[in-house]
């Protein structure tokens, strides 16, 4: 079965196809700048060459048809005909309460997450134009929805409720749904099967460390605990979010500044994080070069966010009464090997006994960083989010799921 999981975002679209049957990765790539003058899509063929489309796209439906034009062209295709694709894999970012899975896409599904665009609506609605664009242009594939937040939807009540008036909740449904839930389901999983252990009957903390970052504690196969909340901004310290802060010090800092509700979110969410305290940038890596250079800015950033990671984890090893696998995945959890150290110096109390020299210049490949000595398993796991989306897209379509 060959399978095109599509990331509609508010002016992009990733995608990857993928022939699950012999497990290749037949094309990916991206387009940039959907609906802005300049759109192009981007990507790289089987010989390495990277290749840069300029193409008007003026919507998600546009967008789509180029990249499927592509994918069966004479000069760039990977396919002789769209009707090679088998199904469609859909990232939907939001599926609030009404969806604990991923789910083959019909009209009552799509009405459900059209329902979910108030707690999402920057990532719903294009979300909900890819499945449109693929109902039209390739009519009669099967889609499939793979919501961000259904992972999570087996937290108990008390880990995701908020201490506000109940009315907040019964009303408008302000509860923490948690994000990058198919990332923290795949290498929970993943992990498991890399070290040989039984995936239900494990304490793991998945720690998901890039521009967004997001930690989860996996308990017997469920998540009961994650550190995003009714948005992305809650938890850790991210490229551009501030992640945990007092709602007194944002009163406080509105009320100061002048700022309305829009640039409140812009704050916490455009102008905090890494950027915000280093007042250098978001990437991480520009962090650790100043690091080493001696920037005391540098210097506050990189402990502040490591500091952070290593309080989720001692949380959540408190709320599995014990830990037994700590996963880093993401842009950073997979590349930044100061990071690792740094969060993992100190844990020797809970079992942690951290390989340094393993660790030392580790980036994007799976590795085992504990000692043989150490009661807690340590590892990286390169996360892999297509490969999830189209895993339940098969099982989907197949009714195996």
């Amino acid at each position: 079965m060959k399978v095109l999981v599509l990331n509609c975002g508010s002016s992009s679209l990733k995608y990857k196809l993928i022939d699950m049957k012999n497990d290749v990765e037949m094309a990916s790539g991206g387009v940039e700048k959907i609906g802005i003058p300049g759109s192009f899509l981007k990507f790289v063929q089987p010989d390495g060459k990277k290749v840069v489309l300029e193409h008007e796209m003026p919507s998600h439906q546009e967008a789509i048809e180029f990249v499927l034009d592509i994918l069966a062209s004479k000069e760039y295709g990977v396919v002789a005909s769209l009707d090679e694709i088998d199904a469609v894999g859909h990232r939907v970012v939001h599926g609030g309460e009404k969806f604990s899975e991923s789910v083959l896409i019909t009209d009552e599904v799509l009405a459900k997450i059209v329902e979910c665009i108030p707690l999402a609506p920057l990532h719903n609605p294009p979300n909900i134009a890819g499945i449109k664009a693929i109902e039209e242009l390739i009519p009669g594939k099967p889609q499939v929805a793979v919501f961000d937040t259904a992972f999570h939807q087996t937290m108990p009540a008390e880990a995701y409720m908020y201490a506000l008036p109940y009315k907040m909740y019964r009303d408008y449904g302000v509860r923490r749904y948690g994000f990058h839930g198919t990332s923290h389901r795949y290498v929970s999983r993943r992990a498991c099967d890399f070290l040989g252990l039984d995936y239900d009957t494990q304490k793991i903390i998945t720690c998901h460390i890039g521009n967004g970052a997001s930690i989860t504690a996996v308990k017997n196969g469920k998540s009961i605990d994650t550190s995003m909340g009714f948005t992305p901004t809650e938890g850790l310290i991210m490229g551009t979010r501030s992640g945990d802060v007092d709602p007194g010090a944002l009163s406080f800092i509105m009320e100061k500044e002048g700022l309305n509700a829009q640039g409140l979110s812009d704050l916490v969410n455009k102008q905090s994080g890494v950027l915000g305290i280093s007042e250098m940038g978001s990437d991480m890596r520009d962090i650790e070069d100043g690091v080493a250079e001696g920037n005391e800015r540098a210097i506050l950033t990189m402990n502040m966010y490591d500091y952070r990671i290593k309080k989720y984890i001692g949380e959540y090893a408190a709320a599995m009464g014990g830990v037994d696998v700590i996963v880093f995945t993401g842009g950073v959890g997979e590349n930044q090997c100061p990071t690792r150290e740094m969060v993992c110096k100190g844990l020797e109390f809970m079992g942690v006994e951290f390989d340094a020299e393993k660790n030392r210049g580790l980036r994007g490949k799976e590795a085992v960083l504990n000692l043989p000595t150490s009661r807690v398993k340590v590892v990286v796991i390169p996360t892999d989010e297509e490969s999830m989306i189209a895993q339940d897209t098969v099982e989907i379509v197949n009714g195996k799921k």
